[in-house]
């Protein structure tokens, strides 16, 4: 068996489906060669929580972790992808009979909303009971196709407080379209940010494959 990854991170480019009011994203030149330049450089600008990317604590708990305050183990291990197509606010009930591993993927209709779409209000994402069910069975990382873990405009924020202020660590924008429910590999490398809210991320899906 082989180990094959596939990259689950929405690339970062213009026009890119971004929460309401975050600045667009933008790779703009700085210098170049086609000008005289010794070499081709550019600049970002872009919010930290802009395609694939991580909450950390610190995102809506004052007394949070910030991101470089999150245990870096959490990055790599197995994960289990749950698949829930039919879910509007998913609740605990969804998230099956049998005690959840400590790092959960939620895909979604979300999944199949182009990169580039327009923002859609009523995405599917976690209800308070299900982010409660998630902290009571031990889970320390969650990962979700859409860039809210929580509902649009949700009452008093509850989704994201019960996980931040529990130490949950929270990945937003997953494309986990070509991916049925089960186990993998996941890997995922948040910015190292220092002092920050959250970071966009790099994010692997791994699966074993028969080779002949």
């Amino acid at each position: 068996m082989a180990m094959t990854w596939r990259d689950v991170t929405i690339p970062l480019h213009p026009g890119m489906t971004l929460w309401p009011g975050d600045p667009p994203f933008e790779l703009s030149p700085l210098r170049r060669v086609t000008q005289g330049a010794s070499s081709n450089t550019s600049a970002l600008r872009l919010s930290t929580h802009t395609g694939t990317h991580m909450d950390a604590p610190w995102h809506f708990e004052e007394d949070g972790k910030r991101l470089e305050d999150v245990d870096t183990a959490l990055f790599f291990g197995d994960a289990l992808l749950i698949d829930l197509p039919d879910a509007d606010t998913v609740a605990a009930r969804d998230l099956g009979a049998a005690d959840l591993p400590p790092r959960v993927l939620i895909k979604t209709r979300n999944s199949h909303y182009p990169a580039d779409d327009p923002f859609h209000k009523d995405y599917a994402a976690l209800g308070e009971d299900a982010a409660q069910r998630l902290v009571d069975e031990g889970v320390r990382l969650v990962g979700v196709d859409y860039l809210s873990v929580a509902p649009y405009k949700q009452e008093g924020h509850a989704t994201h407080h019960v996980l931040l202020r529990n130490d949950v660590v929270v990945i937003e924008g997953l494309r986990l379209g070509a991916f049925p429910g089960g186990a993998y590999a996941f890997t995922v490398l948040p910015l190292a940010l220092a002092g920050a809210d959250g970071a966009p991320c790099r994010a692997f899906i791994g699966f074993e494959e028969e080779t002949s």
